[in-house]
């Protein structure tokens, strides 16, 4: 027994002393601050990328709004708030990428194989790597509008995709629209097909080639790439974002022109909902209601006429001439809602006939026939009631 307790005393010791070795380690290691990182906090940092994506989203350009968001969470990964941002543009990315899915799809049931390949080019555009579009778009026989493209030494898809769409991302569509694999290697002298992505600048060939996209916002304090002065003759001209076509604007375009104006303001209306101060939008959807307000006029629709019009002055009120056809409007679906009183009311149809001319005095509160027909018919309604009890 007395070996044993020998031994275990000796573990006690060897155990207080590691302890009392470890413990002023310990505390040395506690008691020092954390280092702070040198220079700009990492909020002002990201703080640009924020700002850019925030303005990209209001343009309609999601994808470019979420990788600036993302950029802003590398380097400032414990933002919630623009963490909560980026679920937002994702979800929203989401969304509108589920909505071309079944727009495409709807147009390859009806036949419109060329609709449809939009709609799926426009679901690349915003998620490169949807396999659900790539199906689809496998799927089809229908020829796709592009350029040819004859491959030089050296290029690659990427390259191509940068050079033709100022997009490396997309050079998924070019792969997936020649039947080649995203990472396949180019043989010189082969020709490619570069197709017309719905939403995206295609830059052709011979063409002004097309400002360079502004860089990302530098945060203060980040470091900065050296760049060669301009040359006092050939000053650097400004640099501009090329302009994009959203396909939901050619579809409202394309119905418009064939007079379907109820489609051409769903498609408006869908944008406009994504990007609330698209110009193109705004522009074509007072043309449309414009158009739609004195086609309805002309076919004697007054209600309808009344309420696009109405919607027009909302957001146009000085529009060419729809002061005029509004007042031509009213006129006509005045008399039409008090001669249909007027016929009631000999019918016999008083609640009808009422109704009528409340409709009237909603357009018209000094309307005195209607008000004095209104007053009437309900005196004389009132009275068939208390003789029924």
């Amino acid at each position: 027994m007395s070996g044993l307790r020998l031994l275990l005393l000796g573990a006690v010791a060897l155990i207080a002393t590691a302890c009392a070795t470890a413990e002023p380690e310990r505390a040395a290691t506690t008691a020092q601050p954390a280092p702070k990182p040198p220079g700009v906090p990492r909020q002002a940092l990201a703080a640009p990328y924020n700002d850019r994506a925030q303005a990209l989203e209001s343009d309609g350009r999601l994808r470019e709004a979420l990788q600036a968001r993302q950029i802003a969470l590398t380097i400032n990964p414990d933002d919630a708030a623009t963490r909560a941002a980026a679920a937002a543009l994702q979800a929203k990315i989401d969304e509108q990428v589920a909505v071309q899915l079944k727009e495409g799809r709807a147009a390859t049931q009806r036949g419109s194989q060329v609709v449809a390949r939009r709609y799926y080019l426009t679901a690349l555009a915003l998620d490169p790597g949807n396999r659900a579009a790539f199906d689809a778009l496998r799927e089809q026989t229908q020829e796709v509008d592009g350029l040819p493209h004859t491959v030089k030494a050296r290029e690659t898809l990427a390259g191509l995709a940068s050079e033709y769409y100022g997009n490396r991302a997309l050079a998924e569509v070019i792969a997936e629209t020649n039947k080649l694999q995203p990472n396949a290697r180019l043989t010189p002298g082969m020709v490619l097909k570069i197709p017309e992505v719905p939403g995206v600048t295609l830059n052709r060939p011979g063409a002004r080639p097309p400002a360079p996209r502004a860089p990302l916002p530098t945060a203060p304090g980040a470091p900065t790439a050296a760049a060669p002065p301009p040359t006092p003759s050939a000053p650097a001209p400004p640099r501009e974002e090329p302009a994009e076509v959203n396909p939901l604007l050619a579809e409202a375009r394309e119905a418009a022109d064939r007079l379907d104006y109820g489609q051409a303001l769903s498609d408006i209306d869908q944008l406009l909902n994504s990007s609330p101060r698209n110009a193109d939008a705004l522009t074509l959807k007072k043309q449309v209601l414009y158009s739609q307000g004195k086609q309805q006029l002309d076919q004697r629709k007054y209600r309808d006429s009344y309420a696009t019009l109405n919607q027009l002055a909302r957001i146009a009120p000085n529009y060419e001439d729809s002061a005029t056809l509004m007042r031509q409007t009213r006129t006509r679906l005045i008399d039409e809602y008090y001669n249909s009183g007027i016929r009631y009311y000999r019918e016999e149809k008083l609640p009808e006939a009422i109704a009528q001319w409340k409709a009237v005095l909603e357009i018209d509160p000094q309307h005195v026939n209607a008000r004095k027909n209104l007053d009437q018919a309900e005196r004389l309604l009132k009275q068939l009631d208390e003789r029924r009890k």
